[in-house]
C-alpha cells in the first residue's frame, strides 16, 4: 500500500513539473524562428540576394552555427564595446564601409593574441609578410598585429587595395580571406565576378555569410535572445600615452612601477610588445588612464637604480659553467636567469661571457 501511494505521489509531482515547464516561456528564441531573416540585407551597401535559395541556405547555416555557440556570441558582444568603437572610427576616417568591422569579429573574436596554424595573428589575422607590406613592425621584439590601432590601420589599407583590385567590397572581403591572386584567378577562370555565384575554397565560400551572421546578431542581439545590460559589456579602452627613450634594454616592469601599476597591465595595453623588455629606441606606451603624472621623473629614477643594481650583479662565466649550475649556485630560477639575459635553453655560454644576476643569497 505504501509503495502504491509513493508511486502516485511521484507521478503527481512529475505532472506538476511538466505543467510548470510548459507554462514557462522560452528563455531565448528557437533556432528555427531565428532563421526568419527578412530582406533586404546588405554587406558594405552591396545587396545580398536572399531570393536565391542557395544564398539563403548558406546564410542560415552560419546563423545556426553562430547561435548554437551562445557563449562565444556573448563574448563577441561583451568585447564589442571595448574594440568596435575604435575600429568604427578608423574605418570612417579612411572612407571604407562600416560593415568591415565584422571581419575582425569573424577572424579573431576580437582577441589580440589569437593565431592560426598558417601563421596569421592578431585582431585581423594578418600574415607576417602581408603585415610588413602594409607597414606593420613584426620582429622578435614587436608584433604590431596584436595592437588594435596599428593592425586596423594596416587592414583598412589592405581593404582599399583589394577593393581597387576586385571592384566591390564583397569580393574584397573574400580576397582578404583567400588572397587576391587566388580570387582574381577564379573570377577569370569561371568568368564570374559575383561572389555568391563563384565556386571558391570552402572557407571562403562561408566567409561572407559568417560575417553577415555576426552582423545580424551584433546589431540586434535581443532579437536572438541576448539581453545584456550596459554593465555586462567590457569597458572601453581608456589610457594615457607616454614617450620613453631607451638607450638599452629596459624591463617593462620599471615602466609599470613608474605609473603605479603592474607588468600585466602594461602588457595588456601594449600587446604588441614581446617579452619582458623594451628594446633600445623610442617607444610610445599606453598606460592606465590618469597615471601619467610625473612619469618621466619617476621613470628616470627607477632606471638609474636598475642600472646601478645591475652593474653590481654581473657574473663572469668560468670554464665548466652552465646555465643550470649558475642558477642553482645563486638560488634563482633558471627561467629568471634566461629572462634577465634574454636567452633560451638552446643558448651556449662561454668563459668570459657576462650574465646579469639578481641573487637571493650570496654563494
Amino acid at each position: 500500500m505504501q509503495g502504491k501511494l509513493f508511486g502516485i505521489i511521484v507521478v503527481l509531482i512529475c505532472l506538476g513539473q511538466a505543467s510548470g515547464a510548459a507554462a514557462e516561456p522560452a528563455r531565448f528564441p528557437s533556432l528555427v524562428s531565428s532563421l526568419q531573416i527578412k530582406g533586404p540585407l546588405y554587406f558594405c551597401n552591396e545587396r545580398v540576394p536572399l531570393e536565391v535559395s542557395d544564398v539563403r541556405e548558406r546564410l542560415e547555416k552560419e546563423m545556426l552555427l553562430s547561435l548554437w555557440d551562445r557563449p562565444q556570441v556573448i563574448l563577441w558582444l561583451k568585447r564589442s564595446h571595448r574594440y568596435l568603437p575604435i575600429i568604427e572610427k578608423m574605418l570612417k576616417d579612411t572612407g571604407i564601409p562600416d560593415d568591415l568591422k565584422y571581419v575582425a569579429v569573424a577572424e579573431s573574436a576580437l582577441r589580440p593574441h589569437v593565431g592560426s596554424p598558417k601563421g596569421a595573428l592578431g585582431f585581423w589575422q594578418i600574415m607576417a609578410n602581408s603585415g610588413r607590406k602594409w607597414g606593420l613592425i613584426i620582429d622578435d621584439r614587436i608584433d604590431q598585429r596584436r595592437n588594435i590601432f596599428f593592425s586596423t590601420r594596416a587592414a583598412t589599407n589592405y581593404f582599399k587595395y583589394l577593393h581597387a583590385q576586385t571592384g566591390n567590397w564583397t569580393l574584397a572581403a573574400a580576397a582578404y580571406n583567400m588572397g587576391e591572386g587566388g580570387l582574381i584567378a577564379e573570377t577569370l577562370e569561371q568568368g564570374i565576378s559575383d561572389y555568391y555565384r563563384l565556386y571558391l575554397p570552402i572557407e571562403t565560400q562561408r566567409f561572407i555569410f559568417r560575417i553577415l551572421a555576426i552582423k545580424l546578431i551584433i546589431k540586434n542581439p535581443e532579437q536572438y535572445g541576448f539581453t545584456l545590460s550596459e554593465t555586462d559589456y567590457y569597458p572601453p579602452l581608456k589610457f594615457d600615452k607616454i614617450r620613453i627613450d631607451c638607450f638599452e634594454d629596459i624591463p617593462i616592469a620599471i615602466a609599470a612601477q613608474a605609473v603605479g601599476t603592474c607588468f600585466k597591465k602594461i602588457k595588456d595595453l601594449n600587446p604588441e610588445i614581446r617579452g619582458h623588455y623594451l628594446a633600445p629606441g623610442n617607444h610610445t606606451l599606453l598606460i592606465p588612464d590618469g597615471t601619467g603624472k610625473n612619469f618621466q621623473e619617476k621613470y628616470s629614477d627607477l632606471v638609474e637604480a636598475y642600472l646601478s643594481s645591475r652593474r653590481q650583479h654581473i657574473y663572469i662565466v668560468k670554464k665548466g659553467d652552465n646555465l643550470s649550475g649558475i642558477a642553482e649556485k645563486y638560488n634563482i630560477p633558471l627561467a629568471a636567469l634566461l629572462i634577465w639575459n634574454k636567452l633560451d635553453l638552446t643558448h651556449h655560454i662561454h668563459p668570459g661571457d657576462r650574465l646579469v644576476i639578481h641573487p637571493r643569497n650570496s654563494p
